[in-house]
């Protein structure tokens, strides 16, 4: 199989592709390795590669009974742990761990038969809407690498858009698969809290805020990982009930009464909104009313700075928890030469925060998720922007020398200052992303679809939220989105273009 034919097929379509004989796994390994080789010392997506241990895994597949069997894919480096091999985070104290055993997450594609090439690049502690680690330095974004792919699974979508891989392991904590899907073509779901798989040795993942699946350019790539993937975990801290039926079929019923939609363009932290992602909400929703649904223009309620406050407060919190035990583990403190500047600023923060302030910062999320809840007893879904803008330029909102040193003062600071200082540390890479965070704080699904190409030819997402549990009516309008002329998908994307 050469690069070209590899490019145009996603995952489901692969996985028919050997299971008819039509292709081999050592033609598929060739094709993405290839591919990989060719594109990737210029976007910095995949920081690690496997290529001998695929080629021995791949001869232990069962191409009969694996659904996914010889499928390559990429796993995010952080979470995503493979037995044996680095998992760094983006950290440098990281550099030398490697798990003992494969997480949850990946052995569940372990079973399904993917093949794992490699990891992605991602922030320090998948702490940042860009991918721009000190320890393995940014990675860029296929339709014009002067820009970044987003973050913090911003090296998976790159290498997704770039035609490495049909679909690769990403998480999201506060948008970190749906922003990297708006700036760089991609389709990108966030399942309901508990959902997907958790740990080992973890019941839940930032208090329940993020989660881990996939980026991938076609949204039934999705909805066949979401088959695979839903999980009961009987020791997870959060569940909810399987969809009774397949995802990957389902998605193809088409939505089957009309819809009550909100939307809105307005930042629910009052930052500014571009005219481009306006215009992508406005003519998502036209198209929605044209196919029989009712839209109304309408904001949910929730109070959207406070609700930030309270995310960067577990933030800090969640941070000071994790230093404290590796300074245990490693025998000694934690300096700031150790780690970059914002996961400084935010352990720094988190000593100071209470076990009273931290639980009452939880119980601002529970209000949020009902809110929600009673505003989708109106409306089915929720349509805003994805981000605020297109993506950054590489470098636009990596913190200065000058940043830097301003921000070290925080250990100076009383606790209401120090809070302050992460709203503002945070706040020009909130600016372009201010929608995604709601859904990860009230365990909604969500998910960004790719319908809006800008003047400067750079993707920017439309992001739908439905209630818990409804992954299915998201997948069933991004399906019929899919076929529609709105959908950009890798049209335009100029990496894929020559090929």
């Amino acid at each position: 199989m050469n690069i070209s034919d590899y490019v145009k097929h996603d995952a489901v379509a692969l996985s028919k592709l050997i299971k008819h004989g039509e292709v081999t796994v050592n033609e598929l390994i060739d094709a993405a390795f290839s591919r990989l080789e060719e594109v990737n010392p210029e976007l910095n997506a995949v920081i690690r590669t496997r290529k001998e241990q695929v080629k021995i895994e791949s001869k232990q597949l069962d191409i009969r009974h694996q659904p996914f069997a010889g499928v390559p894919i990429l796993l995010k480096d952080i979470s995503q742990a493979l037995k044996g091999e680095p998992l760094t985070a983006g950290a440098k104290l990281l550099s030398s761990y490697k798990p003992k055993r494969d997480s949850n997450f990946v052995a569940k594609l372990r079973g399904a038969g993917f093949l794992f090439l490699g990891q992605t690049n991602t922030p320090e502690y998948g702490l940042k809407n860009i991918s721009e680690p000190e320890l393995y330095g940014p990675s860029r974004n296929p339709w014009n690498t002067d820009y970044s792919p987003g973050g913090s699974s911003g090296g998976s979508a790159a290498a997704v858009a770039a035609g490495i891989v049909p679909l690769a392991g990403a998480s999201d904590g506060g948008g970190s698969i749906r922003i990297p899907a708006s700036f760089t073509g991609l389709f990108g779901l966030k399942p309901t809290r508990g959902r997907t798989p958790v740990g080992p040795g973890a019941g839940r993942q930032w208090q329940g805020a993020s989660i881990d699946f996939v980026l991938s350019r076609t949204v039934r790539d999705s909805a066949a990982l979401l088959d695979i993937l839903q999980t009961i975990q009987p020791e997870a801290a959060f569940q909810t009930p399987l969809f009774p039926g397949q995802y990957e079929e389902d998605m193809k019923k088409g939505l089957e009464r009309p819809l009550k939609i909100a939307f809105s363009v307005e930042s629910p932290v009052g930052t500014p909104v571009s005219d481009e992602a306006k215009q992508a909400v406005r003519r998502t929703v036209r198209w929605l009313e044209a196919q029989g649904h009712h839209v109304e223009e309408q904001t949910n309620g929730v109070d959207g700075i406070r609700l930030m406050e309270n995310y960067y407060l577990m933030n800090s919190g969640e941070i000071s928890a994790m230093i404290l035990g590796m300074e245990k583990t490693l025998g000694r403190a934690i300096t700031v030469q150790d780690v970059e500047i914002v996961t400084w600023v935010l352990n720094e923060a988190g000593k100071k925060v209470s076990a009273a302030e931290f639980t009452a910062s939880l119980a601002s999320w529970d209000r949020a998720a009902a809110q929600m809840a009673a505003f989708h007893e109106t409306y089915d879904l929720y349509v805003t922007p994805a981000t605020a803008y297109p993506a950054p330029k590489v470098g636009e909102l990596t913190h200065t020398e000058k940043e830097a040193e301003a921000l070290l003062k925080v250990s100076e600071l009383e606790k209401i200052e120090q809070q302050s200082l992460i709203y503002q540390m945070f706040l020009k890479s909130l600016t372009y992303t201010p929608f995604t965070q709601l859904a990860n704080l009230t365990g909604q699904p969500a998910m960004s679809v790719p319908v809006h190409l800008t003047n400067e030819g750079l993707p920017l997402g439309v992001q739908v939220t439905a209630p818990k549990g409804k992954e299915h009516w998201l997948l069933r309008t991004a399906h019929l989105l899919e076929q529609s002329d709105l959908w950009i998908g890798m049209k335009g994307n100029p990496m894929l273009g020559s090929l």
